[in-house]
């Protein structure tokens, strides 16, 4: 562009030397004609300018990991001026990371008129996708000018986190809520207040059970089956504070969030009603959602992955425990850090049968450096992107 200017200066120049040497009037004419067209190209652009607006435009505000999805950038031109190339710059990133990625778009923008441009662009890890215009810049006809507009124009996508496989093993608990009012659907227990099913009587049936309306009409014994209470107590607490700043940062995350929803579906898979406690960093609080089956997960997962703020602040657990006492049939902590403290503190101090800390690490030596030396809690190292296998044996 500037060798552009330095060439139209020359021109100028040139012309203005030809009509000193030359009296004709096409010598002045041609002076003027290019005195005036750097003005024409000035103004022209400018009004251009202040009538070009920008906005993205989205089919689904929420997709899933390693697929390609649309987005359009919509342009509108108002003005009765054309612009033969506009370059717009798009740029976008994780709230997870700090890596930004850059690509440019150069197209023409047609006077009085609505256009679209379409592009793709994907996301190997879950999380909050921001897609910003950061600029658009349009030049004159003749390269003279340039001007930047339609500055810091974003939207947002939702990239949500995929469910992985947990063989483990869902105890029976001694813990019941006499008041309950959520049973299985699947499995008869010891509830009186529900009846589970009908069936005929086996010797060992308990002749409390047997319905003595049914047996005397159908001649034979009846024996009622009494409900399972399912809303036993479980906590699952997610601590989301950053604990490290690297090219790691992102793949521990979306490990963290994809152990979280596994454990959280294999309870429900299980009929395991339970809690998941995080820190909503839109709400600014701690938040415990109660998780009945699997169509409550699956509202859960946008929401937990849109919780979060860029700077993706998160009080330490300890502020969580100070003010909230814990009875649980099973305490699952997941992080991405093994600090001692709490470690010791959920073995010592949380009322619960069952206790387990999920850390997420990079690799196998660092998960073989965890240690806490209490059977009152069980720790076991999630290698990022390998979660079934590290989660396969856990009792909840």
């Amino acid at each position: 562009m500037l060798l552009t200017k330095i060439l139209f200066a020359a021109i100028i120049i040139i012309c203005a030397c030809f009509y000193i040497l030359y009296v004709w009037d096409f010598a002045l004419v041609l002076l003027i004609v290019m005195l005036i067209l750097p003005i024409i190209m000035f103004t022209t652009t400018f009004i251009t300018s202040r009538c070009i607006e920008a906005d993205f435009a989205l089919k689904d505000k929420t997709v899933t990991k390693n697929t390609d999805f649309p987005i359009q950038l919509c342009v509108e031109n108002t003005s009765i001026f054309s612009v033969g190339k506009a370059e717009a710059r798009i740029e976008y990133y994780n709230v997870f990371n700090n890596s930004i990625s850059t690509f440019d778009i150069f197209m023409p923008v047609q006077p009085s008129n609505s256009q679209r441009m379409t592009f793709q662009i994907s996301s190997e890890f879950c999380g909050t996708i921001v897609v910003r215009l950061a600029r658009i810049t349009i030049y004159d006809p003749l390269r003279l000018f340039k001007f930047r507009i339609c500055k810091n124009i974003q939207t947002e996508v939702t990239v949500l986190p995929l469910f992985h496989e947990i063989n483990g093993e869902v105890t029976e608990s001694d813990r019941i809520d006499d008041e309950s009012e959520v049973f299985s659907e699947n499995k008869p227990g010891d509830d009186p207040s529900e009846v589970f099913s009908l069936r005929e009587y086996i010797a060992g049936d308990k002749l409390n059970r047997i319905h003595w309306k049914l047996t005397s009409k159908k001649n034979k014994f009846i024996v009622k089956e009494y409900s399972l209470p399912v809303d036993i107590p479980s906590t699952i607490f997610l601590d989301l504070k950053c604990y490290e700043d690297s090219e790691n940062t992102l793949p521990m995350f979306d490990t963290l969030l994809e152990t979280v929803l596994s454990v959280s579906q294999f309870l429900a898979e299980n009929e395991r009603m339970h809690s998941i406690v995080y820190y909503n960093g839109k709400k600014k609080r701690f938040v415990d959602r109660c998780i009945r089956d699997g169509s409550e997960l699956s509202d859960f997962v946008g929401e937990l992955v849109t919780s979060f703020n860029d700077n993706l602040y998160c009080p330490k657990p300890e502020v969580y425990f100070a003010d909230t006492d814990i009875s649980a049939a099973s305490f699952t902590y997941i992080s991405t850090s093994a600090d001692t403290n709490i470690l010791s503190y959920i073995a010592d101090d949380i009322d619960a049968d069952y206790r387990n800390a999920l850390i997420v690490v990079k690799n196998d030596t660092e998960g073989s450096r965890i240690k806490i030396a209490d059977e009152n809690i069980r720790i076991m190292p999630v290698i990022i992107g390998r979660i079934s296998a590290s989660i396969k044996d856990i009792v909840i």
